[in-house]
């Protein structure tokens, strides 16, 4: 009787084992396929939104497409058709309409 007790206790220590390490996997599995592409998309729009200059044909998050006009340290002045300037955040900005033209539409 006392042998089945401690075979018992033994199996159940490796289980708490596996257990912790199945819990990292799946953090690490969270992180490689959630966490991290997210964060690298986050870098590539801040790095986007920096590097906007005067001439830049951009697309708002409401959908407006304009051209840059002029830059200032956390807003940017565009030109919409019709010749209305339009005074936004640099956050508005979600993605370059050149180059999204040429990469054929959408993603």
């Amino acid at each position: 009787m006392n042998n089945i007790l401690l075979m018992s206790q033994q199996g159940q220590e490796g289980s708490g084992m596996s257990t912790i390490i199945m819990m990292v996997l799946m953090i690490g599995v969270f992180y490689l396929f959630m966490i991290r592409p997210q964060m690298k998309k986050q870098k590539e729009l801040k790095n986007f939104r920096e590097a906007l200059k005067a001439g830049d044909s951009v697309v708002t998050v409401g959908g407006i497409h304009g051209k840059i006009s002029a830059v200032k340290e956390d807003a940017i002045i565009i030109k919409v058709e019709g010749g209305t300037t339009l005074k936004l955040e640099k956050s508005a900005v979600v993605r370059d309409f050149a180059q999204h033209q040429q990469q054929g539409g959408r993603k």
